[in-house]
Protein backbone atom coordinates (compact mmCIF):
# COMPACT_ATOMS: atom_id res chain seq x y z
CA UNK A 1 0.00 0.00 0.00
CA UNK A 2 1.51 3.37 -1.00
CA UNK A 3 1.53 6.61 0.97
CA UNK A 4 -1.91 8.15 0.53
CA UNK A 5 -0.49 11.66 0.02
CA UNK A 6 2.49 11.26 -2.30
CA UNK A 7 2.11 7.70 -3.61
CA UNK A 8 5.58 6.58 -2.42
CA UNK A 9 5.82 2.84 -1.89
CA UNK A 10 7.40 1.14 1.08
CA UNK A 11 10.66 -0.65 0.49
CA UNK A 12 11.75 -3.83 2.24
CA UNK A 13 11.58 -3.15 5.97
CA UNK A 14 14.68 -2.88 8.10
CA UNK A 15 14.86 -4.27 11.60
CA UNK A 16 12.99 -2.36 14.24
CA UNK A 17 9.97 -0.11 14.20
CA UNK A 18 8.78 1.05 10.79
CA UNK A 19 9.07 4.80 10.16
CA UNK A 20 5.77 4.64 8.25
CA UNK A 21 2.60 5.60 10.14
CA UNK A 22 -0.90 4.18 9.86
CA UNK A 23 -3.99 6.34 9.97
CA UNK A 24 -7.61 6.48 8.90
CA UNK A 25 -8.88 8.88 6.27
CA UNK A 26 -12.45 8.75 5.01
CA UNK A 27 -13.06 5.54 6.97
CA UNK A 28 -10.21 3.78 5.11
CA UNK A 29 -6.87 2.62 6.55
CA UNK A 30 -3.99 4.58 4.98
CA UNK A 31 -0.21 4.67 5.27
CA UNK A 32 1.83 7.86 5.63
CA UNK A 33 5.49 7.90 4.56
CA UNK A 34 8.11 9.53 6.82
CA UNK A 35 8.41 12.59 4.54
CA UNK A 36 4.66 13.28 4.47
CA UNK A 37 4.46 12.85 8.26
CA UNK A 38 6.27 16.20 8.50
CA UNK A 39 3.22 17.87 6.93
CA UNK A 40 0.91 19.46 9.47
CA UNK A 41 -2.12 19.00 7.20
CA UNK A 42 -2.56 15.22 6.95
CA UNK A 43 -6.38 15.49 7.00
CA UNK A 44 -6.75 12.24 8.94
CA UNK A 45 -9.97 11.22 10.68
CA UNK A 46 -10.00 11.82 14.42
CA UNK A 47 -11.55 9.95 17.33
CA UNK A 48 -15.02 11.18 18.20
CA UNK A 49 -14.29 10.59 21.91
CA UNK A 50 -10.84 12.09 22.47
CA UNK A 51 -9.88 13.86 19.21
CA UNK A 52 -6.76 11.75 18.59
CA UNK A 53 -5.76 10.85 15.02
CA UNK A 54 -4.22 7.54 16.19
CA UNK A 55 -6.92 5.41 14.58
CA UNK A 56 -6.86 2.01 12.91
CA UNK A 57 -9.57 0.55 10.70
CA UNK A 58 -10.18 -3.19 10.57
CA UNK A 59 -13.07 -5.53 9.92
CA UNK A 60 -15.60 -2.72 9.60
CA UNK A 61 -14.55 -1.04 12.85
CA UNK A 62 -12.49 2.04 13.65
CA UNK A 63 -10.48 1.84 16.87
CA UNK A 64 -8.68 4.66 18.66
CA UNK A 65 -5.20 3.68 19.82
CA UNK A 66 -5.22 6.52 22.36
CA UNK A 67 -8.45 5.94 24.32
CA UNK A 68 -9.53 2.48 23.09
CA UNK A 69 -12.88 3.70 21.75
CA UNK A 70 -14.30 1.41 19.04
CA UNK A 71 -17.09 2.27 16.61
CA UNK A 72 -18.51 0.79 13.44
CA UNK A 73 -17.10 2.23 10.23
CA UNK A 74 -19.68 4.27 8.37
CA UNK A 75 -21.27 2.43 5.44
CA UNK A 76 -20.88 5.48 3.19
CA UNK A 77 -17.15 4.86 3.00
CA UNK A 78 -15.78 3.49 -0.27
CA UNK A 79 -15.53 -0.27 -0.02
CA UNK A 80 -13.34 -1.00 -3.03
CA UNK A 81 -9.92 0.30 -3.79
CA UNK A 82 -8.77 1.52 -7.15
CA UNK A 83 -5.20 0.59 -8.04
CA UNK A 84 -2.87 3.46 -8.70
CA UNK A 85 -1.91 4.09 -12.31
CA UNK A 86 1.16 2.08 -13.22
CA UNK A 87 0.75 -0.49 -10.46
CA UNK A 88 0.18 -3.33 -12.93
CA UNK A 89 3.33 -2.31 -14.82
CA UNK A 90 5.34 -2.22 -11.58
CA UNK A 91 4.12 -5.69 -10.60
CA UNK A 92 4.83 -7.07 -14.06
CA UNK A 93 8.36 -5.61 -14.04
CA UNK A 94 9.05 -7.05 -10.57
CA UNK A 95 7.83 -10.49 -11.62
CA UNK A 96 9.94 -10.35 -14.76
CA UNK A 97 13.04 -9.45 -12.69
CA UNK A 98 12.43 -12.25 -10.20
CA UNK A 99 11.59 -14.85 -12.83
CA UNK A 100 14.28 -13.69 -15.24
CA UNK A 101 11.82 -13.02 -18.06
CA UNK A 102 12.27 -10.34 -20.69
CA UNK A 103 9.46 -7.93 -21.41
CA UNK A 104 8.00 -8.12 -24.92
Amino acid sequence: MPCYQCGARQTDPVRGVSPWRRGVRGEVQVLICPDCQLSHDLELDVCESCGSSSLICRLGEVECRSCGSVRLARLSAPTGSTPLPGLADEVEAALNRVLGLSRH
